[in-house]
């Protein structure tokens, strides 16, 4: 019987809520995709970006609410991050963009709660 056959791949409970876990998690990169897909990004709002996506994942992989394996790929997605937000120290360009926008200037790095190093540096 094809039915029966088929029935063979259909997802469990458990498997539909890991899913929808995933698919909640999941939508902080969407929506960064999509902001950064609609219109000319410009670097002052790169940074603004990567530190609400880390604030994000941070809270999400401790969240007991969801399953380990949601909470261990999250600590992986915000390494990867970490990673690439890195990146960003070895141009000024990023910082200087920053500093310049009329809407950061300084502000954001102290109201980001930047070490005093980092704000001097930029």
């Amino acid at each position: 019987d094809k039915n029966m056959e088929i029935r063979d791949y259909e997802l469990s409970e458990k498997e539909w809520e890991l899913a929808q876990q995933l698919c909640d998690v999941l939508k902080i990169l969407k929506d960064a995709t999509l902001f950064f897909s609609r219109s000319t990004p410009n670097l002052a709002t790169v940074i603004p970006a990567m530190d609400m996506i880390d604030r994000k994942l941070t809270t999400d992989s401790i969240t007991r609410t969801y399953e380990p394996a949601i909470r261990a790929s999250l600590g992986l997605a915000k390494k990867t991050l970490n990673r690439y937000y890195s990146m960003t120290d070895w141009s000024e360009v990023y910082r200087i963009a920053m500093v310049l926008h009329p809407r950061h200037k300084l502000s954001y790095f102290k109201e980001a709660q930047w070490g005093a190093q980092w704000i001097q540096a930029a």
